[in-house]
């Protein structure tokens, strides 16, 4: 696996790393291996755990670069690497589901599937991303991918499973950033919160069930700089961010900012800001305050301490 970009610091199993890593025998990885032994862990984990209620991150590294499958993997999407890590995705989703029903554990388990970020293709290794795409459409009718303030970059896939809870086959429009999971989980699980804690998150749990389909009042996008979502509404500051899906290109928002009705327009092709000045001028002025405060929770008793740039408002206390 060669790297295209970037990734040219360290050789772990033979391919070139992206930092400095360090460490000994027991810090080597082999990347064909990985899926298997997170996943392996992770389903012994529910089985020790079925008995009593219990929490399971699981982060799977298989799309990310050096995106290097397993040899039973390989070559079963067509589409190079890349299309055979998402097939190995995919087994590793359904050995965690399947461990669910085997232990009993369906019918009182929520599980969420989601990414860090949107797509991209070349991310610094030559994989044939590119190249052997064919069909594929990473993003469907959103702008750009992974580094970019489009939605391609910052909409992610947001999948909630719940027999009985959640209904099956259904889609919400309700706004939620992933910062919004630490609240909702711990008032879910009847979790006490320490004072001071997830001063950025909010209670999603209506969302997650389908009772709130509005969510939350606005989000802040961040992607090299901040970007604010409100209802239909996108504001992208002026200045350039990430096109496309490697190899990039930039995309430069003029003088002013540019606004999108996500509405009419979730490709963000069409700048409506001279139309809409008042709303442009208003979502400018409340990305100016969350700047400002000190996790995006305005009048927070927080805010005068240092800055975040991972802050939503208003708190949901």
């Amino acid at each position: 696996m060669d790297w295209s970009h970037g990734h040219n610091s360290t050789i772990v199993n033979g391919i070139s790393r992206i930092g400095w890593m360090t460490g000994g025998r027991k810090a080597r990885w082999v990347d064909e291996d990985m899926a298997d032994v997170i996943t392996r862990k992770a389903v012994d984990f529910i089985g020790k755990n079925k008995d009593k209620p219990f929490f399971l991150f699981y982060s799977t590294h298989d799309i990310h670069v050096p995106r290097v499958p397993h040899q039973r993997f390989v070559g079963k999407s067509g589409t190079g690497p890349r299309g055979d890590a998402m097939v190995q995705t995919d087994w590793c989703v359904g050995e965690l589901l399947k461990a669910l029903e085997e232990n009993g554990l369906t019918d009182n388990t929520m599980v969420i599937f989601s990414s860090d970020n949107g797509p991209v293709l070349d991310d610094g290794y030559k994989d044939d991303a590119n190249e052997k795409l064919g069909k594929h459409d990473p993003n469907g009718p959103l702008r750009a991918g992974k580094y970019s303030k489009f939605e391609g970059g910052t909409r992610v896939p947001f999948i909630v499973k719940w027999p009985g809870k959640v209904k099956p086959g259904g889609t919400s429009a309700a706004l939620l950033g992933q910062v919004d999971l630490a609240k909702t989980l711990c008032r879910m699980a009847g979790a006490e919160i320490p004072d001071g804690a997830f001063v950025d998150s909010r209670d999603a749990g209506n969302s997650l069930l389908g009772k709130d389909l509005t969510g939350r009042p606005h989000l802040l996008h961040e992607a090299g700089g901040l970007a604010l979502r409100q209802g239909k509404w996108k504001f992208i500051p002026a200045g350039a961010t990430r096109d496309r899906l490697g190899p990039w290109a930039n995309a430069k928002i003029p003088a002013g900012g540019g606004l999108y009705d996500l509405s009419r327009d979730l490709g963000e092709r069409r700048n409506v800001a001279a139309k809409n000045a008042d709303k442009l001028a208003e979502m400018k002025a409340l990305l100016q305050k969350l700047r400002k405060s000190h996790d995006g929770c305005i009048g927070h008793p927080l805010q005068k301490k240092a800055p975040s740039l991972s802050g939503t408002a208003p708190c949901d206390n």
